[in-house]
């Protein structure tokens, strides 16, 4: 099972990345963008989750406790959840197009986009990486897996804080009322 888990994540997690690196190009020119230091306060804990995960340099003990059992069934429903997560992820991706953006920006002639995975929650992107790094976390079933997507889920939910605070101010009415219908992350919340 560590054969394949060896393989199969990173294949999937260098697909998304690939995915993203080709799909950035042409996108609208930035009107408003955050600052490099704002930037990295969500981009430090969301590499340190990757290191928790990945492991290129030995953890302690404590983050290498497993709190699942080593089974196969526990490997495949956490392939699963990342697949689903990553399809997510990249359908909201597709679907936002040239308004999309890695740092926290207002894009020249930006749109609002509520349709499609919008409908569903505000923040499709990061619901689906974030549950991208819970199948993952589960395949791994060791404490630092779980560390790491808590680290993701508060490096998200800053930079969404940022995000609509930034959305209000540039839509207004239409914003709030787009935000009182569809949850930020987790349909239901």
């Amino acid at each position: 099972m560590f054969a394949v888990y060896k393989y199969l994540f990173p294949a999937m997690w260098s697909a998304c990345a690939l995915y993203w690196v080709v799909m950035a190009r042409g996108n609208k020119a930035n009107v408003r963008h955050e600052s490099p230091g704002s930037r990295l306060l969500h981009f430090v804990p969301l590499a340190l989750a990757v290191v928790l995960l990945w492991r290129p340099v030995p953890l302690p003990a404590l983050l290498t406790a497993r709190f699942l059992p080593r089974a196969a069934w526990v490997f495949w429903i956490g392939a699963v959840l990342a697949l689903a997560g990553f399809l997510f992820a990249i359908w909201a991706r597709a679907y936002i197009g040239r308004n999309w953006s890695a740092a926290v920006t207002v894009k020249a002639g930006h749109e609002l986009v509520t349709t499609g995975p919008y409908a569903v929650v505000r923040h499709p992107i990061y619901a689906g990486l974030l549950l991208a790094f819970v199948g993952t976390a589960l395949a791994r079933s060791d404490l630092g897996g779980m560390v790491a997507v808590v680290l993701v889920w508060g490096a998200f939910r800053r930079k969404i804080r940022l995000e609509e605070r930034w959305m209000r101010e540039q839509f207004g009415a239409a914003y709030g009322d787009y935000a009182r219908r569809v949850p930020a992350l987790l349909p239901g919340t």
